[in-house]
């Protein structure tokens, strides 16, 4: 995956890694971005929100965590960050945890994927995670809507200008 691959920061406002997600310009609804700040300035992970339900919650967030990323740390059980991020912008305090998971191979373009399907005890959560060559975990969380396959060939590297401050 040639596009998916480090690239050196000029200023720590933005991520110095490329952020795989869908294009904001094929996307009806409204689009919000969030980067995860370590204490150096350095970009611990970018997650973008998308809303179709017009200003009244997200439909999906997609979250990229690079190698080290104090986001990736889990408990047993524990919900991604995507995950917790998509409950609190629902207003929805409820506890949730992952039940299991499964893997799942999927093709996106010419690149095959070892999807992780987490099942969740919220049954309207969907969430899936994937491992990129440049090992930036990339999980995607959606709200009452399932992820099928479709979803992946709709991912790309987004422009690292639309992160900078």
């Amino acid at each position: 995956m040639s596009f998916l691959r480090r690239r050196p920061s000029a200023t720590p406002a933005g991520p110095e890694f490329d952020v795989l997600a869908m294009d904001p310009g094929d996307w009806p609804g409204n689009l919000g971005a969030g980067l995860l700040p370590a204490p150096d300035g350095s970009c611990q992970g970018v997650f973008l929100r998308y809303d179709l339900f017009g200003g009244r919650g997200p439909a999906m967030i997609i979250g990229n965590l690079p190698e080290g990323s104090p986001a990736r740390e889990l408990t047993e059980g524990q919900v991604p960050f995507e995950v917790a991020q998509l409950l609190l912008a629902l207003e929805n305090d409820e506890e949730v945890q992952v039940v299991s998971t499964e893997e799942d191979p999927v093709m996106q373009g010419d690149n095959l994927l070892i999807v992780r399907r987490l099942k969740l005890s919220e049954s309207r959560i969907s969430c899936v995670q994937f491992d990129r060559s440049d090992n930036v975990l990339v999980t995607i969380a959606s709200w009452d809507r399932p992820i099928t396959g479709d979803l992946y060939t709709l991912l790309k590297p987004l422009p690292a200008e639309m992160f900078q401050g």
